[in-house]
């Protein structure tokens, strides 16, 4: 433990000394330096509250599209709603012109492909030589979809999803939204659905296992359990 603590120091110190100016920035002012920077924890704690702010500022710069390869897309959303800033990671989420995951599904994607533009606009293929339409590199947005809008979560301190968190994040245009998953306890499953303000959450966890479920934005006297599980 002492050595890869020691080596992850290095390894910081080093990334600090070559690559981060002493204001802060970034010498690679890309999307994929901050996202990284950002999810391996590479920059001191004071300086990354305004790295993020940059990150956001790259992407609105870019009319809140992607600039990211196969290294920054699967971070680019867990590293957003860790900073607080879920609001993007939603506009990027539902982004529907090129280069964006809907841009993809509008063209009639069925798969996750290896270019944002597997097909382009005008419906002629990209070069054969690298235009799968079956790679996974950038469907690792479904981990952040489950993780933050079902909120389907695991608790370091119950590997394995005996603990759960169970945490939805509503935005975007988004009504509602479920997802289930299989664990070796059994199935767990989370929905929700907002209507005239008012967000009824559903929620089934597998025996032998304890959850913590965490109500965005919820006063806890609206807060009712049964049938109808709500928070207003």
């Amino acid at each position: 433990m002492k050595r890869y603590s020691k080596l992850l120091e290095h390894v910081t110190s080093a990334f600090l000394n070559e690559y981060v100016t002493p204001n802060g920035r970034l010498a690679s002012n890309t999307q994929t330096a901050y996202v990284l920077a950002l999810y391996f924890d590479l920059l001191p704690e004071a300086l990354r509250k305004q790295a993020a702010q940059r990150l956001v500022e790259n992407i609105r710069d870019y009319g809140n599209h992607l600039t990211t390869g196969f290294l920054g897309t699967p971070h680019m959303c867990q590293v957003l709603t860790r900073f607080g800033y879920t609001d993007v990671a939603y506009a990027l989420l539902l982004q529907e012109t090129y280069p964006s995951w809907l841009y993809q599904v509008k063209m009639g994607a069925t798969t996750i492909w290896e270019r944002w533009d597997g097909i382009k606009p005008d419906g002629t293929f990209q070069n054969p030589g690298m235009n799968s339409f079956n790679h996974y590199a950038y469907g690792a947005i479904g981990d952040w979809m489950f993780r933050v809008i079902a909120g389907i979560d695991i608790d370091p301190s119950g590997p394995g999803y005996k603990r759960i968190y169970i945490a939805p994040h509503p935005g975007g245009n988004l009504t509602h939204a479920g997802a289930e998953l299989e664990t070796l306890y059994g199935t767990i499953k989370s929905s929700w659905k907002l209507q005239s303000g008012v967000i009824s959450v559903d929620v089934t966890i597998p025996p032998n296992t304890t959850a913590e479920v965490l109500l965005p934005k919820a006063a806890s006297k609206v807060i009712r359990e049964g049938t109808s599980r709500s928070a207003g």
